[in-house]
């Protein structure tokens, strides 16, 4: 290619890459908010850590309800009106908010958190394939780490604005509810309930208007190289389930996420866990994220130029498993520090898996990314996991006689073990289990 054509190439790309960062942006602010949300609703719905972890499993699961049905509508409806749905359902999820704070009822707000990942789940199945395959498939861990950067900040930024509203002054109402009576404590969980009635129609109102923007957004048409194998001209694979690679790659990113979920959602809860104030704990999220967004612009500029994408996925899970050790076998500050840096280690796993996964594809590439898309349900799963490890851990600990304190700091700190498995399970991947069933 010559240089003036790699240049027509890239400004031909500039704007498309752009629109897929705002939207990336978009569902990176709706998702890690989730870090205040759960210790959020455990204080209002005076919930068990299992319970509170549901606000993660009812934002991921609706990646398994709806990545099929997404596909589906996009090949009806085509990658603009798609995501101009999914951002309109994801603003209708936003107003579920404003009966659920009335109510004061759980289910009411897990309802919402659904719709909205049903309005994700549009946004992920289109923006994810069509990034991958918008340039060449060596480089698209460069692309997909930019759109890390712009979900990630994002994510820092909901996390930082949600903590301020949500959890302040959170600590001294938990110290009101074990004093006042049955109806002043009433009282005080609807009041905190109703701070999030404005915020989540301000939400509403924005992806409202961005769903009507992003009709006329100049998004070019795109498709998958057919680039399978072939005998005597005619392709060698005539279904889904002969990819090996592609159902190893299914589970590798469904671990990844879970693992990426604990890192960003338990963080302020296990700080709290820890004796540390709410009021500092809200920032912890963001020492999790701004980790992943340094990391990804690592990523932007080693990528490929100076490593390979599985390269980077071997690194990661390496550093997974290291750092999943620090967490448990350190205390205190320290410990969050090493649960904020497992952001380095889980930045470039997502840009690595998508373009190792749909290498060699062709015409099967959109069903095979609505199954990476439904591999995002491992954030429904593992986390309500480590949520009830952290109970079980904790009755156990507190029937030996531990303070309710101590009780609650070593549960919270076993239950990271869970990373362990999911990052040797990257690292398998990593090794040879992207490439089963290619031909060399």
């Amino acid at each position: 290619m010559s240089s003036s054509t790699q240049l027509n190439s890239n400004k031909n790309t500039l704007i498309p890459i752009l629109i897929i960062a705002g939207l990336f942006f978009i569902f990176g602010f709706v998702t890690w908010i989730n870090g205040a949300l759960i210790p959020f609703m455990k204080t209002i719905n005076e919930l068990t850590s299992a319970q509170s972890f549901l606000v993660a499993s009812a934002s991921y699961i609706s990646f398994v309800v709806m990545a099929l049905p997404a596909s589906y509508i996009l090949n009806k409806i085509g990658y603009r009106k798609g995501m101009s749905l999914g951002l309109f359902v994801m603003a209708l999820g936003a107003l579920v908010f404003i009966p659920a704070a009335e109510a004061r009822t759980y289910w009411v707000f897990l309802t919402g958190i659904f719709i909205q990942g049903m309005g994700m789940t549009l946004l992920q199945t289109a923006s994810n394939p069509y990034i991958t395959i918008l340039g060449p498939i060596d480089s698209a861990a460069k692309r997909i780490a930019i759109m890390g950067i712009a979900n990630k900040v994002a994510g820092a930024l909901g996390s930082l604005i949600f903590g301020a509203i949500l959890l302040s002054g959170i600590d001294e109402i938990k110290e009101k509810l074990s004093l006042v009576d049955a109806s002043e404590k009433t009282q005080l969980l609807d009041t905190m309930a109703d701070s999030v009635v404005m915020p989540y129609i301000i939400m509403a109102a924005v992806l409202f208007v961005l769903a009507i923007l992003i009709r006329k957004a100049p998004l070019p048409h795109v498709e998958a190289e057919e680039i399978e194998e072939e005998t005597n001209g005619k392709t060698t694979k005539t279904n889904i389930f002969q990819f090996p690679h592609l159902w190893l790659g299914v589970l590798t990113l469904f671990v990844y996420v879970g693992a990426e979920v604990i890192a960003g959602d338990t963080i302020i809860a296990y700080g709290i866990s820890l004796g540390i104030s709410a009021a500092e704990a809200k920032y912890f999220t963001t020492f999790t994220l701004m980790a992943m967004v340094a990391t990804y612009g690592l990523g932007v500029f080693l990528i490929p130029k100076y490593i390979n994408q599985a390269l980077a996925l071997k690194l990661s899970a390496v550093l997974g498993i290291i750092l999943t050790f620090c967490i448990v076998f350190t205390t205190g500050f320290v410990s969050i520090l090493f649960v904020a840096a497992l952001g380095v280690a889980n930045a470039l796993v997502w840009p690595a898996v998508w373009p190792l996964t749909l290498k060699g594809l062709g015409k099967f590439t959109k069903t095979a990314s609505a199954l990476l898309i439904m591999a995002i349900s491992g954030g429904a799963i593992i986390p309500p996991l480590y949520g009830r490890f952290v109970d079980s851990n904790k009755m156990e600990l507190l029937s030996q006689g531990l303070s309710e304190a101590a009780a609650s700091a070593q549960s919270a700190t076993s239950g990271y073990w869970i990373l362990l498995p999911c990052y040797v399970i990257i690292l398998y991947y990593a090794i040879s289990g992207h490439k089963l069933g290619l031909k060399k």
